[in-house]
């Protein structure tokens, strides 16, 4: 095969529409310079990932555990495995004649099946998928034309002039899965004193720590909207993170932005709306980073849904594709990153999915185009945990740093960068000024938090005593330093530091604030809450005690909250969704044990079953309570894994385990029909409620989502009134799954060689979807009771700036660091004489100069134009000008019940009608509202106060195919303002 051959096969990433060898060759092979290969499959093992993903059917895990061509096939719901009916086969029998020839029969069978399914396997690897529509956009723009980011530049590119080259892809390339102490680790670069860098998981806390804080999810926070409680959580993760000797954590999470209500990972971000989850990201963000540590927007960009979502994770060779239009991306998906590159974000991980049918750790236009030069972000992009899908391409096309650095399977020791890196540089098809932005963006962002203080981030051993004090990999204090390999040292690799503050900064009282701000009250009929500790609504001791029953599996502790590895199954009460983004719980506060405390126990009696199942009595049981509280629960999480048939997405958005079941039960016998029923649900996304919510004796239902170490806490705080019920909607919740509309269904089954999934509904996802086809939701996106009341009154707009259809003319950049671009004499790149290489790690050097083989490389089409700039671009996160407020909102809100409670004024926008685009002559079409701020607020009764929320130019405008953001300056905005998506009580045209 020629080396313009098999660049055909891969160009840049965009999977190129000509079929691939069947077998790809060597690594080593794969970089010389006569045959590069880049982006080709390392072999025919679909079956490379974790055996936890198999069905029944061997490596597709994403069958279910019965083929669908049976006749027999059937599901049960959602709360157990699929029992497939069997199927009746009277007339097999009759030529049965023995055990041996059925023996013999189904072997014949089974092996005709395989062959099948093993062509079809073939055939899918031997099929390239169609070449992307993901336009070409080269060069990468390089770092350090910010202001902000100057200083950090200068010292980084000081740096880096003193690096060699194989330190520098030291920086660039990870060690290998489990090589060292954390889940992401770089190598050092020796001579210059930089050190090795710990990248470690999560969102919600730090992975595979002790001692650290199990935070609230980020559902959970986006329910909260209270941008106070963001940031203080974002700095206490990073202050945790900093005393673990972490240099960058990887999250907040906004995306999935929560297209699909059933999402596997929706819980790790915010919410179904690009400026709640942008607000809650870069608060987040702003948190973390002020505490010294490096950040991570992830995951960029449409990685929606678990199923396909990985190559070889489900049994095909490529992931899933999410086709999407420029406006939708950039509008809806792209706009929390933006802000989050706004507020300084120092690392982007880029997903595991094609976008446009190019991978997206390997797409020139998401990572130079849009991410590099139009959001001018100045930190570095790392991949998602094994995301690379090429070498050489996806430099060229923006990625800087691989992790954990090995290349197409865990632990494989065959890296797509690492030695091969120091090849491609050598023999010229990596140009050296590309490796040199990809260090010095790295450098810069190690600079710009300040982790050169050696006295707060002291070198690690043998120099000092910094570095991550805590392993992955074991929970005892000595272990392996490099697990992963056959090195067998070992050290003091757990130094159990407790993280989790003291005293009055002790994390947990901020965790349960969090929790108890983001549970959601969407019914209370006849204030049936608040509940009275003495159980009695009148407080006053009766002839007889007051019984309360609590039931469901949820309220209790089950076997514990860290009884399954990376929490997933569910079992006990519901405190977190499973995959990285979770962590170990130091102690979950269960909702059962939490009530019994806060009931008086001299008036009340407090009975419990912490099951979903009421085996003896039930009759009897439920009828003799007053009050009887239930908890059910509905589970997802990252699609590496799975629980039962729920494989990373919910199979469904019902409660699971018989949770809609145990509800009628108990809210029908409750008190024989007399009692008071509160539904409590503890879940990843949306819940649907119809089978139960209208029942007469469901009295009150709270959405506690996903709550965190103090979970039962919380919830007590909420359902007695020491806190007021403050929660609003992140989500719509909708009265069936089909109510979210094509967009938001989970594509279980592939439906082409490379699953491919339109996102033809463009703008209309979850509140937007409902607005624009008149669907009544259950209950809508922003909504959530109080234990008091408010009004609105006295809306007022002021005009900042006029209305002007562009943003100002995109202004002058500083100059990037500059760099003698001289390849080095490979022989300095060569392994040292007597160096011990442990296996599976990956390594910088090459092992002989004549690897070098230096020649004309097929480089991406596009390669050689320079793109122009965009006009959109010219500051972090876009056109300055785009921030500007162009019109102030002002409200006011009055507290107008009988207690201090907290609301969230919201402000929507409505864009002008017929607005037709200049450039393309075509009217465009605008949702009937899009929310564009809000700001929560604590009064006391009888108080009221101003609130005001500016709008800004980028807020009132729309993306155009011009190529840049369009305000229309004919027609009126009309901003709405409420309490929720269907409560604006006040309008106002501007």
């Amino acid at each position: 095969m020629t080396r313009q051959q098999e660049h055909l096969s891969s160009r840049e990433g965009l999977l190129h529409a000509e079929k691939a060898e069947a077998l790809r060759p060597s690594l080593e092979e794969a970089y010389r310079s006569s045959v590069d290969s880049d982006d080709r499959l390392d072999s025919l093992d679909l079956n490379a990932d974790d055996k936890s993903r198999q069905s029944r059917w061997g490596k597709w895990p994403w069958l279910p555990s019965q083929p669908p061509w049976s006749s027999g096939y059937t599901y049960q719901d959602s709360q157990s495995k699929a029992q497939p009916t069997p199927l009746r086969r009277r007339g097999l029998r009759r030529w049965m004649l023995s055990r041996k020839t059925c023996f013999l029969v189904t072997l014949i069978l089974a092996l005709g099946l395989l062959t099948v399914v093993g062509s079809g396997a073939l055939w899918v690897y031997k099929t390239a998928p169609v070449d992307g529509q993901s336009p070409p956009w080269y060069p990468t723009p390089r770092g350090g034309t910010i202001k902000s980011w100057d200083e950090s530049y200068k010292k980084a590119e000081a740096l880096v002039k003193r690096m060699s080259l194989v330190e520098k892809v030291n920086i660039t390339t990870g060690t290998g899965w489990r090589q060292d102490l954390c889940v992401g680790n770089t190598a050092p670069a020796n001579s210059v004193g930089f050190p090795p860098l710990c990248l470690q998981d999560g969102p919600l806390g730090l992975r595979f720590s002790d001692h650290s804080t199990a935070f609230p999810a980020g559902i959970t926070v986006g329910a909260t909207w209270n941008r106070d409680l963001m940031y203080k959580r974002g700095e206490a993760h990073g202050q945790e993170a900093k005393g673990k000797g972490i240099n960058i954590i990887l999250g907040p999470s906004m995306g999935p932005i929560g297209r699909m209500p059933a999402g596997g990972r929706n819980w790790e971000g915010f919410g179904a709306d690009p400026v709640l989850q942008a607000v809650a990201a870069s608060q987040t963000i702003k948190g973390i980073q002020d505490a010294g540590v490096i950040a991570t927007a992830k995951h960029y960009v449409l990685n929606e849904q678990e199923h396909f979502r990985k190559s070889f994770e489900w049994g095909l060779p490529h992931a899933l594709s999410s086709n999407i239009d420029d406006r939708t991306l950039r509008e809806l998906y792209i706009w929390p990153f933006a802000e989050s590159i706004k507020v300084g974000v120092a690392s982007v991980m880029c997903s595991y999915n094609l976008v446009n049918n190019s991978y997206a750790c390997g797409n020139s236009k998401l990572l130079n185009g849009i991410l590099k030069d139009e959001l001018g972000f100045q930190g570095f992009v790392q991949s998602d945990w094994l995301a690379q899908r090429s070498g050489v391409a996806s430099a060229l096309s923006g990625l800087d740093m691989s992790m954990p650095g090995d290349g197409e399977h865990w632990m494989s020791g065959k890296a797509f960068w690492g030695g091969f890196l120091t090849q491609a540089v050598l023999n010229g098809s990596l140009p050296l000024e590309r490796l040199n932005d990809m260090v010095t963006r790295t450098v810069a962002a190690w600079y710009q938090l300040g982790q050169d203080n050696q006295t707060q981030w002291p070198a690690p051993p043998p120099e000092g005593e910094g570095g991550p004090n805590f392993s992955s990999w074991t929970d005892k204090k000595i272990g392996l330093i490099h697990p992963g390999s056959d090195d067998k040292t070992t050290a003091v690799v757990n130094k159990f530091v407790d993280v989790q503050g003291i005293d009055n900064d002790f994390h947990g009282h901020l965790a349960k604030q969090i929790a108890a701000e983001g549970t959601v009250l969407v019914k209370n009929v006849d204030g049936v809450l608040p509940l009275n500790r003495k159980g009695w609504s009148d407080g006053k001791v009766k002839d007889s005690k007051f019984q309360v029953g609590i039931f469901g599996e949820d309220a209790g502790p089950g076997s514990g909250p860290n009884f399954c590895p990376d929490r997933n199954c569910n079992q006990g009460t519901l405190g977190s969704g499973w995959g990285s983004g979770a962590v170990e719980f130091p102690y979950l506060v269960a909702p059962l044990k939490a009530l019994e405390s806060a009931f008086d126990l001299e008036s009340v009696k407090v009975v419990s079953v912490p099951s979903n199942t009421l085996v003896r009595s039930p009759s009897r049981l439920l009828g003799g309570q007053d009050l009887c509280i239930v908890f059910v629960n509905s589970d997802g999480g990252e699609g590496y894994t799975s629980w039962g048939n729920v494989r990373g997405d919910r199979n469904d958005i019902h409660s699971q385990k018989g949770g809609d079941r145990l509800v009628q039960q108990v809210a029908n016998g409750c008190g024989n029909g007399s009692g008071q029923t509160i539904v409590v649900v503890h879940a990843v996304g949306p819940v649907d409620l119809e089978r139960w919510i209208d029942l007469p004796g469901v009295k009150a239902v709270l959405l506690a989502n996903l709550p965190g170490e103090e979970s039962g806490n919380a919830l007590v705080d909420v359902l007695f009134g020491d806190e007021d019920a403050s929660g609003r909607l992140p989500y719509t919740v909708g009265r069936s799954l089909e109510d979210y509309g094509k967009g938001g269904q989970i594509l279980y089954y592939p439906n082409a060689v490379i699953p491919q999934q339109n996102f033809d509904e463009g703008l209309y996802i979850d509140y937007r979807h409902f607005d624009k086809h008149s669907i009544a939701p259950r209950y809508e996106f922003g909504f959530g009771l109080s234990y008091t009341t408010f009004s609105f009154s006295n809306l007022r707009l002021t005009t900042s700036k006029p209305k002007s259809s562009l943003p100002s003319p995109r202004p002058e950049l500083l100059s990037p660091p500059s760099y003698d671009n001289t390849i080095p004499d490979p022989s300095a790149a060569l392994f040292p004489a007597n160096f011990r290489k442990l296996k599976h790690y990956i390594y910088p050097y090459i092992t002989s100069t004549s690897e070098i083989i230096q020649g004309p490389y097929p480089y991406p089409e596009g390669f050689s134009v320079a793109q122009p700039q965009s006009p959109a671009g010219g500051g972090q996160g876009g056109n300055p000008s785009l921030f500007e407020t162009h019109v102030v909102v002002k409200v006011t809100l009055k507290n107008t019940g009988t207690r201090k409670g907290k609301q969230v004024v919201q402000v929507y926008v409505a864009f002008p009608d017929d607005v037709v685009d200049e450039f393309t002559g075509e009217t465009i079409d605008f949702p009937i509202k899009v929310l564009r701020g809000f700001e929560k607020v604590e009064l006391d009764a009888g108080k009221s106060v101003d609130v005001q929320i500016e709008l800004t130019r980028k807020d009132l405008s729309y993306w155009s195919l011009r190529g840049n953001w369009v305000m229309p300056t004919e027609g009126k905005f009309t901003v709405l303002v409420g309490a929720s998506s269907r409560d604006l009580t006040l309008k106002a045209e501007w």
